[in-house]
């Protein structure tokens, strides 16, 4: 049986709030949208004037041969407006390009920030592949939908009304029908096939994203993948989205020539009609040579940017549909908010508080009950238990990465929810247990404690964390690149890595979350001594499965079903011989087999008499 994910239902945006969510953008630049604007209209005028002109040549040369004079004013007129109507085009797109680069810019700048706001919740649930996808496209829709929305659509109708001004004041009425008619078909098909046509669109593009979703999943799981042989499945779980896909994409392009094949015979019975139109009257004398000449030109004009606006429309619609995603990332309600008028933390000795704590990541699934204890300044409270007990629950709580469904902390009396979020976590360092590092160089992910710091301090760090004489040994030394998520070096150098960004970090909150699980006895000894010389005078939670790292600690918690069961010291806790006594016991029976293993192994096999 095939395993299916639930799936939050995409949320339709109205096409007018996208287009609305744009203007602040173009108001930045207001000077140069009205320049980009008046350009553009000049350049219609020059457009529209082109075949008066011409038809005024057709007329002049349209003499007895004695009365023939070169028209030489009108035909200057005339390449001079041909040349007007490019350049003043030409300079109403430089013009714009800014408009449009920094609208593109400030989106994805808004986008980027608010994805990092959003909290810990939406991001477990998030798909990489899908959002990164659904930015790409929504900034590629700007794009478009600015230039061919301003300088298509509305220079189009610009046009249309100027012609259908010229053609009502000079000729019969029903050439001015004949084009209205023309116009209103054609539109009518065009929007209403386009509608219709916009759910292919929205399946191509959700099946782009959950494709593009799975990929990097694969990806980013390489080496699993490879360890279960499972090449040929993930192969066929993306061409299940493919193929949905490439249904869609087929189905939207077999309508779009349905659709581009109505549009020209609409075109085809107007032209025809208008140009059956002119010739009688020239028959019949009520229109000149020029005159057939004139409508026909007009009639180019207006047919063509028609054809083209029908093209505009559909892509405009689609740039509607890429960026619809894109905007419902930014409705994404922002959970954990600074609260207006917040002020900075000031940690001061940085003692911290948990007061009768209750949290529940879903309201049918509590996790802590009624948790309080204290951990003075500069002191060790660790915390024990087995796993799901809501150890690690604690740390995310600390870091107001949700926000406790009663009770309160408190750091330095001040309650975390009242201090801005920016302080807070400038104000707490970590090691987690899993430490993914940025595809980056050693030096940057170090640095990145803190980015400001001097290489030096850099340097300092990474030997405070026993790692600068491995940095050395590699030939890139510290600009070695670490890889995707730190893969190319082994979980005992990631951590250590993670140990030196949070010593450069310098905190006054430290917390280990399993800091030195990945690394062997040896380095672990090492690693533990260094950790208790940088948390000396900090206020330190320790969060540990491995009790034997923890046994100094000023206070120890230990966990079971989200409650602090017991709390003492390792002696005091030993002597209650309760849960910890009983845990300590299992883990030094473990540790005696191990070593006994290790022991036997070193031993020389003996010699066969």
């Amino acid at each position: 049986m095939r395993a299916t994910r639930l799936e939050k239902p995409s949320i339709r945006r109205n096409d007018w709030a996208t287009i609305r969510s744009l203007l602040p953008y173009l108001l930045e630049f207001k000077g140069r949208v009205v320049l980009a604007l008046t350009l553009l209209v000049m350049a219609k005028l020059a457009n529209v004037a082109v075949p008066l002109v011409l038809k005024e040549i057709i007329d002049a040369l349209d003499q007895p041969r004695a009365l023939l004079a070169l028209p030489v004013m009108l035909l200057i007129a005339y390449g001079v407006l041909r040349l007007l109507s490019t350049l003043f085009g030409e300079l109403r797109d430089a013009v714009f390009a800014k408009v449009t680069q920094r609208a593109i810019r400030r989106v994805a700048i808004k986008v980027f920030g608010h994805l990092h706001a959003l909290s810990l919740r939406f991001h477990l649930q998030r798909q990489t592949g899908g959002v990164s996808r659904d930015i790409e496209r929504g900034t590629r829709g700007i794009s478009f939908l600015l230039n061919f929305m301003l300088f298509n659509i509305l220079p189009t109708f610009l046009e249309i009304g100027l012609v259908a001004v010229i053609l009502i004041s000079r000729y019969d009425i029903w050439f001015s029908v004949i084009i209205l008619a023309t116009l209103v078909a054609y539109i009518a098909l065009t929007l209403i096939v386009t509608e219709w046509r916009m759910i292919f669109r929205r399946t191509m593009n959700d099946m782009d994203s959950k494709a593009n979703t799975q990929a990097i999943d694969s990806l980013l799981n390489y080496e699993t993948v490879k360890y279960f042989g499972n090449e040929a499945w993930e192969a066929r779980r993306y061409d299940e989205h493919m193929r949905k896909w490439e249904s869609a994409a087929v189905r939207n392009q077999t309508s779009l020539a349905a659709l581009n094949s109505g549009q020209s015979a609409i075109i085809a019975i107007g032209a025809t009609a208008l140009l059956w139109l002119a010739a009688d009257g020239v028959i019949a004398g009520t229109m000149s040579l020029g005159d057939l000449v004139l409508v026909n030109a007009f009639m180019l004009q207006l047919y063509m940017p028609l054809h083209f606006l029908g093209f505009v429309y559909r892509e405009i619609k689609h740039s509607l549909a890429d960026m619809e995603k894109m905007f419902n990332l930014l409705g994404e309600n922002e959970e954990i908010k600074d609260k207006h008028g917040a002020i900075r933390l000031i940690p001061g000795s940085a003692p911290v508080h948990f007061e009768q704590v209750n949290f529940s990541y879903e309201s049918n699934r509590e996790i802590l009950f009624d948790v309080s204890f204290d951990i003075p300044a500069g002191r060790n409270v660790a915390v024990v238990g087995p796993s799901g007990s809501g150890k690690s629950t604690l740390a995310r709580l600390l870091f107001r990465f949700y926000d406790v469904s009663s009770g309160r902390i408190l750091i330095n009396g001040q309650d975390i929810r009242e201090v801005t979020q920016q302080s807070l976590r400038a104000a707490v360092g970590i090691v987690p247990q899993d430490s993914v590092l940025f595809n980056d160089s050693i030096y940057y992910n170090i640095a990145y404690g803190r980015p400001e710091a001097t290489q030096e301090e850099v340097i300092e760090a990474a030997q405070s964390a026993h790692i600068h004489h491995f940095i050395e040994s590699l030939p890139a030394k510290y600009e070695t690149p670490v890889g995707e998520r730190g893969l190319k070096l082994s979980g005992g150098e990631k951590q250590r890595v993670a140990i030196a960004r949070a010593i450069l970090k310098k905190p006054s909150i430290l917390i280990f979350d399993e800091a030195t699980s990945a690394l062997d006895s040896k380095s672990e000894k090492l690693i533990q001594a260094e950790l208790k010389r940088i948390a000396m005078d900090r206020t330190t939670l320790t969060i540990a499965h491995r009790l034997s790292t923890i046994v100094d600690a000023d206070q120890i918690l230990v966990m079971d079903k989200g409650r602090i069961v017991e709390r003492g010291t390792h002696p005091d806790l030993l002597a209650e011989d309760g849960m910890y006594a009983h845990m300590w016991t299992l883990q030094q029976r473990e540790e005696q087999i191990e070593r006994k293993l290790v022991n036997d192994e070193a031993q020389p096999l003996p010699s066969i008499p």
